[in-house]
């Protein structure tokens, strides 16, 4: 039994470590207010915008502690990647994907669901409705994370922006099949990513896994997964993360190349793909010569196999990250941006460009809470829902990406965390069953059979016991006997629990984790409508602070 001492020692170590998180997270705030206060252009509506730049980043902490868990978690449960690297990883290309693809003009009103037209010449309405929105998207993110519940940030600013838009203006404000749309996706999403990381996965069990000779059926079949993953990401980086800085990016080849391109605002599907098929190929060459050396030096095991996947998984994670931070940094920064535009131009504008400031403070609000909080979502996603290696991990982001691809080209609304997680629970279900038709059904009955045959040896030594202990006459070989006799029983206990917890495991392996499935869902449910309730409450406070 723990003493006193070393039961309060660990407890004493997490309650400074969450001081001293949430120190650092109340400097950063801090500073933000500070450089609002000090270094913005002021006006009649100076100290609001300041507020307003302090709940911006408080929203971009929260999407950092929640959302780039989808991003980098799948890597660090197969173990591709210590809690370290993959913090580490994610922060710097978060960052860059907002700094350097996260474009210059947002969008005011997220996904167009309330009519701006509703707020007429309002600037303070529409000023006190998108700070309600983004304060209540942040405080539910922040809920979310809290209860390891992995949710969608888009939808929780679709949410904020919806309840403060029926509180300001009524609930005709609302463009009610936008927002059905939007309600498609917490089906659509999760079952798109499901279906595509659950064939990814059986592809690369059919062709390498069930092989007799894996290393054989790696050398053929990895360069081709590999390219897959180079020409899926490519494809979804030029599309998702670079057309924000498409036309900046032509100029430059212009300037260098002796032939001139045709300058678009953004790149086609055809563009995307070219580029895409241009870097499959030649990441398809390269990994097929450095396989040639490397299968030398490996066994003909799964694992083995899982360390060529690997490498790639890790890429997979860090482009999807860049990805993110080139696309929902808007998340945190446009309602921030489009209360910095109406303050400084004293109008409501459809499109709001982004100061340089705005976007500082959501990619270091993205860094900073995935560094502080990020953890505690990125265990739920990497093996709070199903055990992941790298191949499971590998046919997650592949999922997340094709997903993504598949969607915008057929005008889906899709959430990028409800297709990681739909992945996971995807590669979980078929695995489940992959599994139970075929080894670990296997495996568990022998394991049944092993802790059958250890409680009957059990048994017999009791019985045995028993026996000498009846005897009426107490030798010392009688009390000798009886002393090896519990030394055999201490042994065979042993040996007991070790089969109870293997054959434990082996059963937990085989199901998805129901209890993680239900609250994930629930979740997914009640974000838009608790993010509304939230946002129209602030907002009505708002009102009657500044009225």
């Amino acid at each position: 039994m723990k003493s006193s001492r070393e039961v309060e020692t660990p407890l004493m170590q997490t309650a400074v470590s969450d001081i001293a998180r949430f120190t650092i997270a109340l400097l950063f705030l801090g500073l933000v207010l500070a450089f609002s206060l000090f270094f913005i252009e002021s006006n009649s509506n100076h100290l609001f915008l300041a507020v307003a730049a302090v709940f911006g980043a408080y929203m971009a902490m929260n999407i950092g502690a929640n959302d780039v868990a989808n991003n980098v978690g799948p890597a660090v449960g197969s173990k591709a990647l210590t809690m370290g690297w993959a913090i580490v990883i994610a922060m710097v290309f978060e960052a860059g994907g907002a700094f350097i693809a996260g474009g210059e003009v947002v969008s005011t009103i997220k996904k167009g669901i309330i009519d701006i037209d509703a707020f007429g010449d309002d600037t303070d309405r529409f000023l006190w409705a998108m700070m309600a929105a983004l304060l209540a998207a942040a405080l539910w993110l922040n809920l979310a994370t809290v209860a390891r519940a992995p949710v969608s940030t888009t939808h929780s600013i679709v949410g904020g922006v919806m309840g403060a838009g029926i509180a300001a203006a009524g609930f005709d404000i609302v463009n009610w099949n936008t927002m059905a749309k939007i309600a498609s996706s917490w089906v659509i999403s999760p079952v798109i990513g499901g279906v595509i990381a659950a064939l990814f996965l059986l592809a690369i069990k059919k062709t390498i896994i069930f092989k007799d000779d894996k290393l054989s059926a790696s050398y053929r079949w990895v360069p081709v997964y590999v390219a897959v993953m180079a020409w899926a990401f490519v494809t979804y980086l030029v599309l998702k993360g670079l057309k924000k800085i498409w036309p900046q990016m032509l100029h430059f080849f212009n300037d260098i190349l002796f032939f001139t391109i045709e300058v678009s605002k953004k790149p086609s599907f055809a563009t995307a793909l070219f580029l895409g098929g241009l870097v499959a190929v030649l990441v398809y060459g390269f990994i097929k010569k450095r396989l040639g050396t490397k299968l030398n030096k490996l066994e003909n095991t799964r694992e083995s196999v899982n360390v060529l996947f690997t490498i790639p998984l890790i890429f997979a994670a860090s482009l999807l990250s860049f990805a993110h931070g080139a696309n929902d940094v808007a998340n945190a920064i446009g309602p921030l941006a489009a209360i910095n535009d109406a303050v400084m131009t004293g109008g409501i504008s459809a499109k709001a460009e982004i100061p340089f400031w705005v976007m500082a403070v959501g990619a270091f609000g993205l860094a900073i809470g995935l560094a502080l909080y990020g953890p505690r979502l990125i265990k739920t996603v990497g093996s709070g829902i199903t055990d992941l290696d790298p191949i499971r991990a590998f046919s997650v982001a592949m999922a997340a990406a094709i997903t993504v691809i598949i969607a915008s080209q057929l005008g889906l609304p899709v959430s990028s965390t409800h297709i990681a997680i739909g992945g996971i629970f995807g590669v979980g279900l078929l695995r489940e069953w992959l599994d139970k038709s075929i080894t670990l059904e296997a495996e568990i009955e022998r394991e049944k059979a092993n802790l059958a045959t250890e409680k009957g040896r059990l048994r017999a030594l009791y019985e045995q016991l028993e026996s000498v202990k009846a005897e009426k006459d107490r030798t010392p070989k009688t009390s000798e006997d009886m002393l090896k006799i519990y030394k055999l029983i201490d042994k065979e206990r042993a040996v007991v629990k070790k089969a109870k917890k293997e054959l434990k495991k082996d059963k937990k392996s085989l199901y998805i984790k129901q209890g993680m499935i239900q609250k994930i869902i629930t979740a997914w449910l009640i974000t838009v409508p608790s993010a509304a309730v939230l946002s129209a409450g602030i907002y009505y406070i708002i009102e009657g602070i500044m009225r």
